[in-house]
């Protein structure tokens, strides 16, 4: 009976010395890793081989999921001595193994071009039969700050509180803040409030002390970027003055609106004082007489001058006297002058001294072109 008990006893000694000279990964290296976008990484996986582990050797790489109901994602595969290195689509042509020959005990890999979606928990399973190992590396891939923007908020006059603010759009966080004065005495003012998580800082009270070259760093875990911010403190502005300039600036508005206005009022008025003498003058024009009427008014008014200085004696004869010296009608007026009338008959002279002898005054008869007007 203790023979048999002290057998089995050397029998599980050297099961259990068989199984700590099997298959092992040596890797030592961390199990986290924090890497910036666009970077490169190297996973390590080192293993050591054993002469009882003969079956044929596999190393697989897998984005273990973090749900559990759903399956990892195998990233790389080495098997029947040869490399799958495109097995994941997501990380084709960015994934490859360290070694060209796996076998030699480095399934360790390399990953370029790093993104924000790589980032998870990688397992590394080798098997050579009967052993079995595997190692799992956390890699978080972060974004780096962007170029924050700098500026101050707020009227950067003395008295008044100021805050200097910096902002990165991009990155990933926690985002971290700090400023700092490169100017003067290189230290910010002592009335100055950091908020390291906010990026900002106030100044209150602000004088012109304050004013100077400031810089801002902002920085995560994968990287750090800054911006240079230029504040200028001035004085306060004469208020009295401001509002006295305005009340004149605006008097003097008034008072060219005001000029402007009496102006066209007064050419206005003068235009329409113009238009009614105008009026006023036409009406009193008495309107042109024809060439008609004025020939017939002066063969009347000659006529009857002509008759009025002659004695009853000299009715006769001049009762005798051709008849062109008769008013034409209208329609005799514009006959044309191929109708025009005959020549009165001749009717002899009679001599001044004739005319005295049988008893006629002499009367002047003043000269008259066809149309009748006086020469």
């Amino acid at each position: 009976m203790e023979l048999s008990t002290t057998w089995s006893g050397c029998l599980l000694l050297s099961l259990i010395a068989g199984l700590a000279s099997s298959l092992e990964i040596t890797s030592t290296g961390p199990t986290s890793i924090n890497m910036a976008s666009g970077q490169s990484v190297k996973l390590d996986c080192q293993f050591s081989l054993a002469p009882e582990d003969s079956g044929p050797l596999d190393i697989e790489w897998s984005l273990v999921s973090p749900d559990n109901q759903n399956e990892d994602k195998v990233v790389i595969l080495y098997s029947g001595d040869r490399a799958y290195e495109d097995y994941y689509a997501p990380m084709k042509g960015r994934v490859h193994f360290n070694s060209a020959d796996p076998k030699n005990g480095d399934g360790s890999i390399n990953l370029t071009g790093l993104k924000s979606s790589d980032s998870g928990t990688y397992q590394c399973k080798v098997k050579k039969a009967p052993g079995i190992r595997s190692r799992k590396i956390l890699l978080n891939v972060m974004v780096k700050p962007s170029k924050p923007r700098c500026y101050a908020e707020g009227p950067t006059q003395e008295g008044k509180d100021i805050v200097l603010r910096c902002i990165s759009s991009e990155g990933t966080k926690p985002l971290q803040y700090s400023w700092e004065k490169t100017s003067d005495t290189k230290l910010l003012p002592a009335s100055a409030v950091m908020d390291p998580m906010g990026g900002t800082v106030n100044i209150r009270n602000a004088s012109a002390s304050a004013s100077g070259i400031y810089r801002c760093t902002s920085s995560n875990r994968v990287g750090t970027e800054e911006c240079v911010l230029n504040l200028s403190v001035t004085p306060p502005p004469n208020t009295p003055g401001i509002i006295a300039g305005a009340i004149i600036a605006v008097l003097l508005v008034l008072l060219i609106i005001a000029i402007i206005l009496f102006c066209c009022c007064r050419a206005r008025h003068r235009k329409k004082y113009e238009k009614e003498i105008c009026n006023e003058i036409r009406e009193d024009v008495p309107p042109p007489k024809s060439r008609v009427s004025t020939a017939r008014s002066f063969t009347v008014g000659s006529q009857r001058s002509s008759l009025g200085s002659m004695s009853p004696s000299n009715l006769h004869e001049y009762a005798l006297k051709p008849q062109y010296d008769k008013i034409p009608s209208s329609e005799e007026y514009d006959k044309p002058p191929s109708h025009a009338p005959l020549a009165p008959p001749t009717v002899p002279k009679i001599g001044g001294p004739n005319l005295s002898r049988m008893g006629g005054i002499p009367v002047m008869i003043p000269a008259q072109n066809r149309d009748g007007s006086i020469v």
